[in-house]
């Protein structure tokens, strides 16, 4: 199976994905938003007949961070909901051989015993703010083991962790955790302000560097072939505040820390059990969270686009 398609695959995690398949001898194809509405089922089955493949890998997703998902919600639901639906469908019409989806950890209860396993996914309802999202993603787990049984597709389902890594979205209005931090630090630094932050920094979450997240993709789709869902992590959780702290030390940034307790800390605690990931494809996360914060800060000091974007 040489010939895939990766949706997303000109995102984030997705130029790491492609690098890490055609660094294996895999024939890629992105498709592009304006070539390809992934929403449509035309659309689809007309991607499918010009670029015939062996597997998809579906990484697209509209996407961001609680801000985000607290104005955009029917948006995060309708357009996750639809991408997933129609590609798994038509990709089953058109013989293809494998199918990786890749899902959320927001897909998980609100309440869910640390760490996560992947036996509690349906527990529970998940965290309030990024329910709409977390939920359509997980449409795609019914619908593959649903596949699986009555056609025997071949689809498989993992959930990664928050991630990060050089190349992330620094854009305020929708970005994650992390280079939100990260800029919002800087921005602190350069103009000698306070640091304002939301919430009340108890929460903890834990984060997947980028690189680790496309090797643990790809040794899924080579490797796995089961029905039951795979949590992608690094099997460690951070406080909030802690992860603040980290970052202003790794910036030099000395100035004052305001926690804004109005605005919402989102789910409680995050942190994955990732023995079946190891067990069932041999996958280990190898990067540190303070080397993976030292290279994504590097990068976005150095990266020219960033600054015309963010300075």
């Amino acid at each position: 199976m040489k010939k895939i398609i990766i949706t997303g695959g000109a995102g984030f995690l997705g130029k790491f994905v492609v690098k890490k398949f055609e660094e294996n001898g895999y024939s890629i194809y992105v498709p592009r938003s304006t070539e390809y509405d992934l929403r449509l089922e035309a659309d689809i089955k007309r991607m499918l007949q010009e670029h015939p493949c062996d597997m998809i890998v579906h990484l697209a997703a509209k996407v961001g961070g609680i801000g985000y998902n607290l104005e955009h919600p029917a948006e995060l639901f309708y357009d996750n909901l639809m991408m997933g639906v129609q590609l798994i469908e038509q990709a089953r019409l058109a013989g293809i051989k494998k199918f990786v989806a890749v899902g959320t950890i927001c897909a998980y209860p609100k309440n869910t015993p640390v760490p996560f396993k992947e036996e509690d996914l349906w527990n529970g309802y998940p965290e309030e703010t990024n329910a709409p999202y977390g939920l359509a993603k997980k449409m795609m787990l019914v619908q593959s083991q649903a596949y699986r049984a009555q056609y025997g597709f071949n689809s498989v389902f993992v959930l990664p962790v928050n991630l990060y890594g050089p190349g992330d979205n620094f854009d305020l209005r929708s970005s994650h955790v992390i280079p939100a931090l990260i800029r919002k630090v800087l921005d602190a630094k350069k103009n000698n302000k306070d640091l304002e932050v939301w919430g009340t920094g108890n929460a903890s979450r834990e984060f997947l560097y980028v690189e680790d997240a496309a090797e643990a993709i790809y040794l899924a789709a080579e490797r796995y072939n089961g029905s039951e869902p795979v949590n992608l992590g690094c099997g460690r959780e951070i406080k909030i505040k802690d992860l603040v702290e980290l970052i202003c030390k790794l910036t030099a940034f000395q100035g004052k820390i305001n926690w804004d307790e109005t605005k919402p800390d989102g789910q409680p605690r995050r942190c994955l059990d990732t023995s079946k990931a190891q067990e069932k494809f041999g996958f280990k996360a190898k990067t540190t969270l303070e080397e993976g914060l030292k290279r994504t800060i590097d990068w976005y000091l150095n990266d020219e686009k960033t600054q015309q974007i963010c300075f």
